[in-house]
């Protein structure tokens, strides 16, 4: 994943920014609107269909490329090049030397042998391929995944109505329409605006917004950044609304044309991938370590320094993990292929691993809790009585409001139509109506406005928002058609029925409004003073029937669910108790204010309900639950969330979510449902269980390898195996982990959230591996002194075998090289099944069919290999059937004591994986 650097606005301008394109800019900023239509080719209308499709065809996709797309040759040479083929390609060279080059100059025929580089070859080429397959078919999973996930943008064209269109289909000349919570889609010069502030902390790093205004600027001293008229593409839409004219898009914006500045190469690691990483370097470290002194150990004992070397780098291609980048990645991909089945969008494949981890979900509470279908149950005078003159002019409020339409502002509508039905005065209201100005929300002031004026030219100020917001600016009240003084009395006869209705669940807002509020026609914030309250709205919002079980479902799986919401606090407690929350105590965003942060982080452990809380305060909770340790997943469709969701371990969002929290999100949801989230949850810790067996497989094995290869090598007189067949086994190995990312998962695993713990990675190692080398060295001692003896030199062991016999010291070399060859192979196998649960392997846990398949494949292989052309080739030789015995019981120990560590190493740590 590519970052932004953090850059200044001086930066901005004195960098790589083209000089025709700053010119550009300041050319259409300093333009009249009709002046700049006439320039760009467009109108107030937009462009044609026909002019839409030519720049499109011009100038391309509304799409900024981030340096060019990758060839098939650069990916399949990326795929091939890493530190582990590099280890393979240099045996390779050393094997052409030893087995073809001198044998063939010194006229010694008989020694010629391609098989070495052939295997390392193939070795290199199915490691390469595979990785190559499976990072196309995860980028290709990537891309299919975010295809599903649109964002769009309003957009008026010449002969039809405003639409909305994908942001890669914006064109120059383009009539934009923004509201709060939009991304700008492209740069865009403001035409009409009204309060409106935007963010372009993505562009400038700055976090204050920002604000822009449709007026002619001449001044040249100003940065491209400070032009006020012009929005770039990357940013957003904090509150109000505009209209804007595209003037360029794509790699022509501003960001398009400092890209390569901005946008970094550097891969933001996830603590997952950092784990990754350090047990690949230990086992490179091992490695390291353990090759020079295997090899000088070879060297003096056995006095070949060429067969020393072959064989000390053979042990460095079984030490390490070549697999592990391909095996990551198709856990990834498959994790996210699966979530996708079940309605779950993953934005960054490597989020999968931390949506595992979640072990706190912070949500909103409208939607999320409730069942996002908000009725309008009364709407009321200041004395509680039904009035739908105050229902008129809520109405009108919504309708003409040009803001974000929230579930609020659509009750209404429906419910003024439904009442329509039976009183005519509130039909056709927004053909009586024309509207003339707007105050947009913002979450300070909590309220909103709008300015009608009818046929008669009377006008109204229209003010709806939170009841004490409203209350403070109110100097009246309206009663039986009356004005009056807002009395404290009345004031609190409104506050103890709104207390009563929030007691009972439902939501409530004030409505006030003002006649003839001023003679201009253009308003601000300063105007809503001295209003008139009419009344109240009172909303229903009921709980989803799945919520209660979903919190419980969530909490089985050890996902502690907390509310984080801008709501009142009595509706949200009212809300909470009934599906199973603990509503007992509830913090406030005043409380939160007046508290530290060493006393925030131990309330927020106690605390599971936070009410009337603005964006800034859900982003600070979000940050002290991460300090305390915990992976804090956030899930929220609104502008308000958007900080939180990025601060947070894991951003959650629907496709039905504003543009801005869809963009901070990690994880999508299909389905605004709790339910949805925890299957989810589920295959990420399914994708990080596979991940995690063939990372503890991989050390553990890898570990013990390296301590019975020292024994062998200080202690007998011949190479244990040769280098050959060190790289056949360890390629036929991997071939048989290819399929653990299809592995069944314990039920069990999946119930607690699961963090990556690299310290967990070495105490596994030094438990597990061990284990191994004791029954390599059983097999050794077993070869050497029993079966080889045997078969072999009639009782003889190899050191009293005399050096003119040749052929017979070959053979027992021959024979033992392929006991420990076979019973690597099985022994390495069989604890894949052993290591991937913890409970009794083959009776109460299976492995899927796949990794049956393969490890029993590769077995058989193994077995059969010294019976055939190729075993004899390879200098393997056929085994007697005391072999086979003893084989298996040695497996079978060998089961049983790992069954046994295994044991003893669950009650100490808590945990296998």
């Amino acid at each position: 994943m590519k970052k932004f650097k953090n850059i200044n606005k001086a930066e901005i301008n004195s960098r790589n920014l083209k000089d025709e394109e700053n010119k550009k800019i300041r050319v259409y900023s300093s333009l009249g609107t009709e002046e700049l239509l006439k320039k760009l080719d467009t109108s107030l209308e937009g462009v044609t269909k026909e002019q839409a499709e030519k720049s499109l065809d011009i100038f391309g996709k509304n799409i900024i490329t981030h340096g060019k797309k990758k060839s098939f040759f650069k990916k399949i040479v990326e795929a091939f090049v890493n530190p582990f083929t590099a280890v393979l390609f240099c045996l390779a060279l050393v094997s052409t030397v030893t087995d073809m080059i001198i044998p063939w100059y010194s006229n010694t025929p008989e020694d010629f042998s391609p098989i070495t580089v052939i295997i390392i070859t193939t070795m290199v080429t199915i490691s390469g391929l595979l990785r190559f397959i499976q990072e196309e078919k995860s980028n290709n999973a990537a891309e299919s995944l975010s295809a599903m996930i649109t964002t769009t943008t309003s957009v008026k064209r010449f002969g039809e109505n405003k639409k909305e269109i994908p942001l890669e289909d914006v064109v120059i000349g383009d009539i934009v329409y923004l509201a709060a919570g939009d991304i700008i889609p492209a740069d865009l010069r403001i035409i009409e605006c009204k309060d409106f502030f935007i963010s372009q902390s993505s562009l400038t790093g700055e976090s204050e917004p920002v604000e822009k205004k449709a007026q002619i600027i001449l001044d040249d001293k100003l940065a491209v950044t400070e032009l006020n008229n012009i929005a770039f593409m990357g940013s957003n839409v904090i509150s109000g609304s505009a209209i804007g004219v595209v003037i360029s898009t794509g790699d022509n914006t501003l960001l398009g044309s400092i890209s390569k500045t901005l946008v970094s190469d550097e891969k933001i690691e996830s603590s997952f991938e950092k784990g990754v990483n350090s047990v690949s370097w230990l086992l490179i470290r091992f490695m390291m370590v353990m090759v020079p002194i295997v090899f000088f150990v070879n060297g003096f004992t056995k006095g070949s320094w060429v067969q020393a070397l072959l064989f000390a780098i053979s042990i460095a291609v079984g030490l390490t993990p070549e697999m592990l980048p391909m095996i990551v990645t198709t856990c990834l991909a498959k994790g996210a292929v699966s979530m996708a089945k079940k309605k779950t969008i993953v934005k960054n494949l490597n989020s999968i691993q931390n949506f595992g981890s979640m072990d706190i979900l912070c949500t909103d509470k409208t939607g999320t809790i409730t069942l996002d279908k908000v009725v309008l149950e009364y709407h009321m005078d200041v004395h509680g009585n039904e009035n739908n003159r105050v229902l008129r002019h809520a109405f009108l409020n919504s309708w003409f409001q040009t803001g974000l339409k929230n579930l609020l502002d659509l009750s209404i509508i429906e419910k003024t139509h439904e009442e329509g039905e039976r009183d005519s005065s509130l039909l056709e209201l927004e053909k009586i109506y024309t509207k003339v100005d707007e105050i947009p929300f913002d979450f300070s002031r909590r309220r909103m406005t709008v300015v009608v004026e009818d046929k008669s030219g009377k006008r109204q100020m229209i003010t709806k928002g939170a009841v004490e917001e409203m209350l403070s600016i109110c100097k009246y009240t309206e009663f039986k058609g009356e004005i009056v003084l807002l009395t404290d009395e009345i004031k609190e006869e409104v506050l103890k029925t709104v207390e009563n209705f929030n007691e009972d669940g439902l939501r409530v807002i004030a409505l006030a409004q003002k006649t003839n509020p001023s003679p201009v026609d253009s308003f601000g914030v300063k105007d809503e003073v001295d209003m008139v309250l009419m009344g109240y709205l009172a909303f229903l919002d009921p709980p989803k029937p799945t919520t209660a079980k979903a919190i419980a479902a969530l909490k089985e799986y050890g996902v502690r669910t907390k509310v984080l919401t801008g709501d009142n606090d009595k509706v949200t407690k009212s809300i909470c108790g009934k599906v199973g929350l603990n509503s007992k105590n509830i913090l406030l965003g005043s409380d939160i204010d007046n508290m530290s942060d060493e006393e925030l982080s131990t309330v927020v452990e106690k605390v599971d309900i936070f009410a009337k809380l603005s964006p800034m305060q859900k982003t600070r909770i979000v940050q002290i639950l991460k300090e305390n340790g915990h992976t804090v997943g956030f899930m929220g469709d609104g502008i308000n969330d958007a900080a939180a969701m990025k601060e947070a371990d894991i951003g959650i969002s629907v496709d039905t979510a504003v543009d801005i929290a869809k963009e901070s999100a990690d994880i999508i949801l299909l389905e605004k449902d709790l339910m949805v989230l925890e299957e989810g949850i589920i295959e990420g810790r399914k994708t990080y269980a596979n991940m995690i067996k063939y990372i503890k497989m991989t050390a553990s094995s890898n570990f013990g390898n390296m301590f019975s290869v020292l024994a062998a090598s200080a202690f007998l007189p011949f190479l244990p195996m040769m280098s050959i067949h060190l790289i056949l086994l360890n390629l036929i190995y991997d071939l048989s982990c290819t399929a653990i990312p299809w592995d069944n998962v314990d039920k069990e695993f999946l119930k607690i959230p699961r963090k990556w713990e690299a310290s967990s990675i070495g105490k596994f190692m030094l438990w597990i591996g061990p284990t191994s080398s004791i029954f390599d060295i059983t097999t050794y001692l077993l070869m050497y002194f029993v079966i080889c003896p045997m078969f072999v030199s009639n009782g003889v062991l190899y050191n009293s075998i005399p050096v003119e016999q040749e052929t017979l010291r070959t053979a027992y070399e021959a024979m033992f090289q392929t006991g420990w060859f076979i019973e690597s192979m099985w022994s390495q196998t069989l604890v894949i099944h052993m290591i991937r649960t913890p409970k009794l392997s083959f009776i109460q846990s299976i492995a899927s069919l796949p990794v049956i398949v393969l490890t029993t494949l590769g077995v058989i292989f193994v077995s059969i290999i010294p019976y055939t052309r190729l075993g004899i080739y390879l200098g393997l030789t056929s085994l007697p059937l005391v072999f086979w015995f003893g084989l298996v019981l040695t497996i079978v120990a060998y089961m049983s004591v790992v069954t046994f560590v295994k044991k003893k190493y669950i009650k100490k740590y808590g945990e296998l994986l």
